[in-house]
């Protein structure tokens, strides 16, 4: 028989509980916590404000930009207040919004960028239907599909998770509370458990796959239909910062959940973890930025007002 108890609180085990490596993991942290928040903090405004920026493209770019800002946002300033206080502690419902909340974002952030290859495919191969296509109505709710599309899945997989009666304590082996560890600590048993979120999981996974798949195998189609070489370069210089993005999404992905749980390690998990609660949010901005020059003069335009402002 299980022996049931009622938590009320959670430990979080992740890193070290000496106070000095606290004190540097918090410094780290809120290093990489300030450079996603100024970059993406900056791709919002630049869009918001320049419009020359109004079009789809950088709509959900910009939808994207917020969604970052909330995934980063949900774990690690608990974890750098819990360092700086030399505390392990998060309350239930603290646990609770924690998992909702970050699979939520981690959810809409995939969804989006099946919206967004979906814009790349009707800009390319159907060019002379995009305004018609992809109108401001359609781009609202293609962004607000994405938008439930998350909550719902999150919904869920948290009350999947916190239905079930915890018996194993209340001591996580992470620096926040997420869902395959948190399934160790039930009474029923975690890799059924498991297997039934993550197969809902890997079917909304593999069927926004191979719409971005599908997506792709026609824009290069006719990419490649393109007479010229500077058309060509064009065409593949829109979408190259997403197809980054979706490669670099499904790759942290499959590398932290597609794996069996009882044989991953403390360290490999913790490592997962940081990449992708923390790789994402910092590196969409660069990526989207660098080879795009409309990007690049609408952040030299704010750059030069904020100076003006100051001045």
């Amino acid at each position: 028989m299980f022996n049931q108890t009622t938590v009320t609180t959670f430990l979080l085990l992740g890193f070290s509980d000496v106070p000095e490596v606290q004190i540097l993991y918090f410094i780290l942290f809120l290093l990489i916590y300030l450079v996603a928040l100024m970059e993406n903090l900056l791709i919002i405004t630049a869009i918001a404000l320049d419009h020359h920026l109004h079009t789809p493209m950088y709509f959900f770019l910009m939808n994207l930009s917020v969604i970052d800002l909330g995934s980063i946002s949900v774990n690690i300033p608990k974890s750098m207040a819990n360092s700086l206080t030399h505390t392990r502690s998060i309350s239930y419902a603290g646990c609770v919004s924690q998992v909702f909340f970050f699979v939520f974002f981690i959810g809409a952030h995939f969804f989006l960028l099946t919206v967004m290859a979906y814009d790349r495919y009707v800009a390319i191969c159907q060019p002379l239907h995009y305004e018609r296509v992809m109108n401001r109505k359609a781009c609202v709710q293609m962004a607000a599909s994405a938008w439930i599309s998350g909550s719902l899945n999150s919904a869920l997989h948290t009350g999947n998770t916190f239905a079930l009666p915890f018996c194993g304590g209340n001591m996580v082996d992470h620096f926040f509370c997420e869902i395959p560890k948190l399934l160790k600590l039930t009474c029923s048993d975690s890799y059924l458990s498991e297997v039934q979120v993550l197969t809902f999981s890997v079917c909304l996974v593999l069927s926004c796959f191979g719409l971005i798949t599908f997506s792709y195998v026609q824009i290069f189609k006719t990419v490649l239909c393109i007479p010229s070489e500077q058309g060509r370069q064009k065409a593949f210089s829109t979408c190259i910062p997403h197809l980054i993005m979706v490669s670099l999404s499904v790759f942290i992905g499959i590398s932290a959940y597609l794996k069996p749980t009882s044989s991953s390690t403390l360290g490999l998990d913790l490592i997962l973890a940081l990449l992708y609660s923390m790789l994402p949010p910092v590196m969409n901005p660069v990526i989207y930025s660098m080879r795009n020059k409309e990007i690049k003069a609408a952040l030299r335009k704010l750059t030069r007002w904020m100076l003006f402002a100051k001045n």
